[in-house]
């Protein structure tokens, strides 16, 4: 990953491990040239004025570690992301990896971790889970299939991009030819990625499994947007939705390499 830049108010003019360290986004760009990604390490109160920095800063892409971030907050960042033609990943997220290529966050722990865990390959996966997210692509590595990209969406109930945008930019992505969704119970994301494979935005085969069957409704399960109000967002509905258009929906997780490996090697004889 190539680091051009550290901002921290008050500690400008420091560096660590050789990393320049700056008061501001817009310094650090005027000293060090463009960048286009911020990863965004500070308290959930501070998260949303660092990430409006950042875009008013020219940077295009924020990924926002903290969980606890207020729900207006988020709502505000998703407004004016829209308006600053930019992005964000989470709140709530470990970030998201390209084997091979770079690392946004610390998703996979330290290096060594990171290079056992993740593979390059052509598979794009998809997560609501931070630890889903590594276990599922760690079995993927051991099963002999790569990974293209690796994204924690985030685990509140308003994230940045969620399912539906990921899948859509994979569904352009050169480097994937199949997509690993680990849902969960609560909000409408898995849904929401029905009614696109339905419609046809998504034509690159889904392999995604689904978590919190056992979940009552009305009960928050391990995540902020994990909670299920009457039959919306319930894990019946996701599966249901999914099944229907056309997306293979595992039981268990130790389903999702032997079915991402039959789909991968099916897309390979028909090309």
């Amino acid at each position: 990953t190539n680091i051009r830049a550290g901002v921290t108010p008050g500690k400008g003019g420091q560096e660590v491990y050789g990393v320049p360290v700056f008061d501001s986004v817009k310094q650090a760009r005027e000293e060090c040239g463009d960048f286009d990604i911020s990863v965004v390490f500070v308290p959930a109160f501070l998260v949303k004025d660092a990430a409006l920095e950042a875009f008013d800063a020219g940077v295009k892409l924020a990924v926002l570690i903290p969980d606890r971030v207020p729900i207006n907050d988020v709502l505000e960042l998703a407004r004016v992301s829209k308006q600053e033609g930019a992005r964000f990943v989470g709140p709530n997220t470990l970030g998201l990896v390209s084997p091979g290529k770079a690392v946004l966050g610390m998703i996979g722990g330290r290096a060594e971790s990171a290079r056992e865990w993740f593979r390059p390959g052509k598979i794009g996966v998809s997560s609501r889970s931070g630890g889903m997210t590594s276990a599922i692509s760690y079995y993927l590595t051991q099963a002999g299939l790569g990974q293209s990209t690796i994204i924690h969406v985030g685990g509140d109930a308003v994230v940045g991009l969620s399912h539906p945008e990921v899948l859509l930019l994979f569904e352009e992505d050169s480097e994937t030819e199949v997509m690993v969704m680990f849902g969960e119970i609560g909000t409408t994301q898995e849904e929401r990625v029905a009614d696109l494979v339905s419609g046809g935005r998504i034509q690159k085969p889904i392999v995604a499994y689904i978590g919190g069957k056992a979940a009552k409704s009305g009960t928050r399960f391990s995540h902020a947007g994990a909670i299920v109000e009457g039959s919306r967002g319930s894990h019946e509905s996701k599966v249901e939705l999914l099944r229907e258009a056309g997306v293979h929906v595992v039981d268990v997780i130790s389903d999702i390499p032997k079915k991402a490996g039959q789909l991968l090697k099916e897309r390979g004889r028909k090309r």
